[in-house]
């Protein structure tokens, strides 16, 4: 098999949360180039019909998807929307995502119980729904795009960390029942992404520069080279990575 067929999504539909922004609309935008159907859900509906244009322009499909994932119903909601537009779903994307950061003395616990609701309980209702027929197929990928600081320590972000922390336990655990059926469920931990979010949260020289001095690499991260890593892991090229959490953080966490 050609490397290109190996990394090739041809034929494969994808539902992609928080694709409107951001690392989400890198990963939509790559697996289109790469031949995916695209379902994007995301806040952003003008993003959402640009988003569209760059998939169509690819010659694939695209359906715009809607639906706050903070709400339970909303979320399975978006499930329904997807499986309308392509009546199947083979790569599911849990890249949507908030970052509420603020000491834990002054957090308020509605921030708390939202930031768990969207970067957690969401992926585990998706997954949920998509992984039976999954299952049945004997084909499938789950991808959740987690975070560095699901695996190490960060001042001000204790919802978040924990947030991702607890996607990274969610991984490997849906793994062990889909793996069995030729399902693979892996997590992506990236370094500070230089999204509008990252921008706004980094940019500030007080806060990026220590961060940067602990990076070997020296630099944050790009969303295009998480979108890289996450074909990597919807293509038949990954079909062995399973229940794996892999750090994109320019060495941060092995030093």
């Amino acid at each position: 098999m050609a490397w290109e067929t190996r990394f090739s999504l041809a034929g494969k539909t994808a539902l992609v949360t928080g694709a409107s922004s951001g690392i989400g609309t890198a990963i939509a935008e790559v697996f289109a180039d790469a031949g995916a159907d695209i379902a994007g859900h995301g806040r952003d509906a003008a993003r959402l019909v640009a988003l569209g244009e760059t998939v169509r322009r690819a010659g694939r499909r695209f359906a715009a998807i809607t639906g706050d994932l903070a709400d339970v119903a909303e979320t399975a909601a978006v499930v329904e929307q997807a499986l309308a537009a392509f009546g199947q779903i083979d790569i599911l994307v849990n890249s949507a995502g908030i970052a509420l950061t603020g000491p834990v003395v002054d957090y308020d616990i509605l921030d708390w119980q939202r930031t768990m609701a969207v970067n957690l309980t969401a992926p585990f209702v998706l997954s949920k729904a998509l992984l039976p027929a999954m299952m049945a197929r004997r084909a499938g990928k789950i991808i959740n795009i987690s975070s560095q600081t699901g695996v190490i320590a960060m001042k001000d972000h204790a919802a978040y960390a924990t947030s991702k922390g607890g996607l990274n336990a969610l991984t490997k655990s849906l793994m062990t029942e889909a793996a069995p059926h030729n399902v693979q469920v892996n997590a992506i931990c990236p370094t500070v992404v230089l999204t509008e979010m990252g921008k706004a949260l980094w940019s500030a020289p007080e806060q990026r520069d220590p961060m940067i001095a602990k990076t070997p690499l020296g630099r944050f991260g790009t969303p295009v080279e998480i979108a890289d890593m996450a074909l990597y892991l919807a293509s038949p090229a990954s079909d062995l990575v399973n229940g794996a959490v892999m750090m994109i953080e320019g060495g941060y966490s092995s030093i």
